[in-house]
């Protein structure tokens, strides 16, 4: 009976000790899965881009030249119309009563003929403010047309970024469907807005003009260029909440990065260029997976964004 008894509390003594010593977990390794990026050192350049508006600068109003009636009105809106064409023909009142009475007496008098009204430029036709039949005076306004060879693009140009354009220039113009043209800067209008300071800058399409008026589109112009300079994607460049201290993390062996504080230069709208420390051809940056993170980190490689 005592044998069986201490059998027993062995038994018991055994299970208590297995439970109270559980199995030790072996550590994990965490590393963090990244892509990396390297530098580049292609030209970097900087650039501004400032709105725009395309308009004519000169609308032509063309007037009656004497009081009647329209006899004839050859031009609608959105004509394009020729220097010297015929737009109106107007009869004077006299001229539609009697004309046909006295060409019946003497034929070779030639009385009650129109009087031709000409465009004096060429353009294209935005507005006719008469109908064929009504009665005008002398001097009225007939027609407006925007004439073609004053067509522009007109900058407002912030006084403080005059240093960056000149005339002759030749500037990169985007319209909304990110279609592009090139433009000559030709003037700059003599005086500045009192309420926005900005100066009207008159820049000229080079070849054929096929932008509508009125269109909003974008100059760019570049702020500054360097072509030694060595920049990473923006994205692999972090910063503190002041945006005073920068940095990347850079790989020393095949699953480590460190951080190294960086000193930027020109920045566009997806590079960073690098002053400081100097990098070369061979280093890996993190592109991703950079955000967070400690001082010295393990890594995964997802995968290599090396240029």
């Amino acid at each position: 009976m005592k044998k069986t008894f201490s059998i027993c509390l062995l038994i018991t003594v055994f299970f208590i000790s297995c439970k109270d010593n559980p199995s030790v977990e072996t550590p994990t390794d965490v590393r963090v899965p990244v892509t990396l990026t390297s530098i580049d050192t292609t030209d970097l350049q900087s650039y501004i881009d400032l709105n725009a508006t395309a308009t004519y600068l000169v609308k032509n109003v063309i007037k009656a030249n004497t009081t009647g009636y329209l006899n004839s009105v050859n031009v609608a809106t959105n004509d394009f119309v020729a220097n010297g064409q015929e737009l109106f023909s107007i009869k004077s009142r006299e001229a539609k009563v009697l004309g046909n009475s006295i060409n019946k007496i003497d034929p070779t008098l030639g009385f009650g003929g129109a009087i031709k009204v000409l465009s004096n430029t060429s353009g294209i036709v935005t507005m006719v403010n008469a109908q064929q039949g009504d009665y005008v005076q002398d001097g009225d306004a007939l027609v407006t047309i925007n004439d073609t060879k004053s067509f522009a693009i007109v900058l407002s140009l912030p006084f403080e970024l005059k240093k960056y354009i000149s005339v002759g220039q030749q500037l990169s113009v985007v319209l909304p469907d990110n279609s592009t043209r090139m433009a000559t800067v030709q003037k700059f209008s003599p005086t500045v807005d009192a309420t926005s300071q900005t100066q009207n800058v008159i820049l000229k399409i080079n070849g054929k003009q096929d932008i509508p008026e009125n269109l909003i589109v974008k100059v760019r112009a570049n702020k500054t260029s360097d072509s030694k300079s060595i920049s990473v994607p923006k994205a692999a460049v972090l910063s503190d909440e002041t945006q005073t201290n920068f940095w990347i993390m850079k790989m020393i062996n095949n699953n480590t990065a460190i951080k190294v504080p960086v000193k930027k230069g020109i920045e566009t709208e997806d590079k960073v260029g690098i002053l400081s420390p100097n990098l070369s051809s061979k280093d890996k940056i993190l592109l991703t997976g950079n955000y967070g993170v400690g001082d010295t980190i393990k890594v995964k490689i997802v995968k290599n964004e090396s240029r």
